[in-house]
């Protein structure tokens, strides 16, 4: 009597059916997803922005009441990109150190600090840290791809008191941002 044996050949691997299957599942959850984390990273890039432009205004203001001068917050769009630069008021917009904001970001209608001949806002500081001249302003940024998210600082006091605020669902006074 001869033995036959048997070779048990098992298949390893997935069917194509079952691949299919996992890259259907795979495309709706990162297609549910999506569009949440890009809100999540624009919400991020504001909120550093808005830190970026509250600590350039303190800035201005310490170094006002260090070197007992006036100095200077300032603001432009360039090519696109909103820019800070914090100087004494001595010094020409033009002539300072520019900062850029992240290229994602806006100086949104709701900004209310003057925009002078050159296009530049900006804020002053007397000798001792108060606002050199009213009226007292806001920063407001938003993305430049839509969106709803707002950030916005303050300055809300002839002392130079400042705060930060992010978008309502409520307009107040016309404004959003408060």
């Amino acid at each position: 009597m001869k033995k036959f044996l048997f070779h048990n050949r098992s298949s390893s691997g997935f069917t194509l059916l079952e691949i299919l299957v996992s890259i259907v599942i795979i495309s709706i959850l990162a297609a549910i997803i999506a569009p949440s984390w890009l809100a999540f990273v624009d919400t991020q890039r504001l909120k550093t922005a808005q830190d970026e432009v509250y600590f350039a205004i303190r800035q201005a203001q310490s170094q006002a009441t260090k070197n007992k001068l006036t100095w200077q917050v300032s603001f432009r769009e360039q090519n696109g990109i909103v820019q800070w630069a914090v100087h004494p008021d001595a010094i020409k917009p033009a002539d300072a150190i520019w900062n850029n904001l992240d290229t994602n970001v806006r100086l949104d209608a709701e900004t209310t600090l003057q925009e002078a001949n050159d296009g530049v806002r900006q804020i002053k500081f007397d000798d001792r840290g108060n606002i050199r001249k009213p009226p007292f302003g806001r920063v407001t940024l938003s993305s430049k791809y839509g969106g709803k998210t707002k950030r916005c600082v303050y300055i809300s006091t002839f002392l130079g008191a400042m705060r930060t605020g992010k978008e309502h669902d409520e307009a107040n006074g016309g404004k959003y941002c408060y």
